[in-house]
């Protein structure tokens, strides 16, 4: 199957082409499912209140058939009883009528939910071109449709005819018996009857309804260009991205913010830039950055670590190193090992002193060694 440029049509419909199809009244169709839930509901019906229904229908036909002299020569009074007869007929078929409406509407709603679309059933030139017509005629669904329909013929005639010759003499008994177990009776067989013919329907139906979604999905199909041009339509214009951009960073920055807390050391330049790095020998090769940036993003890091006394060492040369050199929750470069090295023994120092006791010296910039081709000063 090949798009209006040619392309093969190879990528499955994205969700806005199904949502736009939809609105245009392109769902899937399986009429054969529709006619089988009718059927079954008229079969289930007959069955179920098929012997009162037709005992009810006869003994409105007797009181309305049953007219005193004085009724036949009054037009008001037979227009009386011709319409509670017609009430009393409509009493007794409304549930029936009900079922089959429900049962008929069953199958659309199952299939691809409640769908409206104006579209549908709007008037349409091109359905009066009869070169498209012809070709509809001659298509692929036409012929499936027609090899569908004689199949289905060929089933329900050979069952048909079976049920024929089995019942034919039960049928010609309800002849002789009184008429209303006789109308009993042949509600009864007609019921059975029916609902016979409906398992052949539903072995169509099983077939039908997964070839009328892949039908209608092979239709749906997209080019990769139709799939592209719908993603740079979604996009939107320059400053729409530009927005939903700036929501991410700042969504991403305040996730890196929850990490501050948790870090082991701040790294600061002291006001321009600041890394934080965290440590877990037993579960990490090298210490990891959870958090870093640049003037006002560094200097709310620093807030954190000052609110919830995180270990601060100011060595602008580790810092701007740290900040070119890594990326977020990614090991530090193996040439900054040992100066990051000395930075964390010194952060245990911290952790570990004595009251009473001299605090330990922080390692000065010269102390931490760092890599030529790392150096960003």
């Amino acid at each position: 199957m090949q798009g209006d440029s040619g392309q093969e049509r190879t990528e499955r419909a994205t969700p806005k082409r199904e949502r736009d199809a939809r609105e245009q009244g392109q769902v899937p169709q399986a009429r054969e499912l529709s006619t089988t839930l009718v059927l079954l509901a008229g079969a289930g019906g007959l069955l179920a209140v098929g012997d009162g229904l037709y005992v009810g229908l006869a003994e409105t036909m007797r009181a309305g058939l049953s007219l005193d002299r004085t009724t036949l020569l009054h037009e008001s009074a037979m227009l009386e009883v011709f319409g509670s007869a017609s009430l009393k007929a409509l009493a007794l078929l409304a549930p029936f009528f009900l079922l089959m409406a429900v049962a008929a509407a069953t199958g659309p709603l199952a299939l691809h939910g409640l769908t409206f679309s104006g579209k549908a059933i709007s008037f349409q030139w091109e359905r009066l071109d009869p070169i498209g017509g012809v070709g509809r005629m001659f298509s692929r669904r036409s012929l499936a449709e027609l090899v569908k329909a004689l199949i289905k013929f060929g089933l329900v005639a050979v069952v048909a005819a079976g049920l024929l010759w089995v019942t034919l003499p039960r049928v010609l008994d309800t002849g002789i018996e009184p008429l209303a177990p006789g109308l009993a009776h042949a509600a009864h067989l007609l019921g059975w009857s029916f609902l016979a013919l409906c398992a052949v329907t539903i072995l169509i139906a099983v077939v039908d309804v997964p070839y009328q979604l892949w039908e209608h999905g092979q239709k749906l199909r997209m080019t990769r260009q139709e799939v592209r041009d719908e993603l740079k339509e979604n996009e939107g214009r320059p400053e729409v991205r530009a927005r939903i951009r700036k929501v991410q960073q700042e969504m991403a920055r305040a996730r890196m913010m929850t990490e501050v807390p948790k870090a082991d050391v701040i790294v600061t330049n002291p006001t321009h830039y600041a890394v934080a790095l965290k440590y877990d020998p037993e579960r990490m090769r090298a210490p990891i950055v959870v958090a870093k940036g640049a003037d006002l993003v560094a200097a709310q890091i620093q807030r954190l670590a000052r609110e919830f006394r995180v270990p601060r060492l100011e060595t602008p040369p580790l810092a701007r190193a740290l900040y070119f050199s890594t990326k977020l929750n990614q090991e530090i470069p193996a040439g900054l090992y040992h100066a990051v090295a000395k930075v964390l023994a010194y952060v245990f120092q911290l952790r570990t002193h004595a009251p009473g006791k001299q605090w330990p010296t922080p390692p000065g910039s010269d102390e931490l060694p760092i890599p030529v081709e790392l150096r960003k000063d």
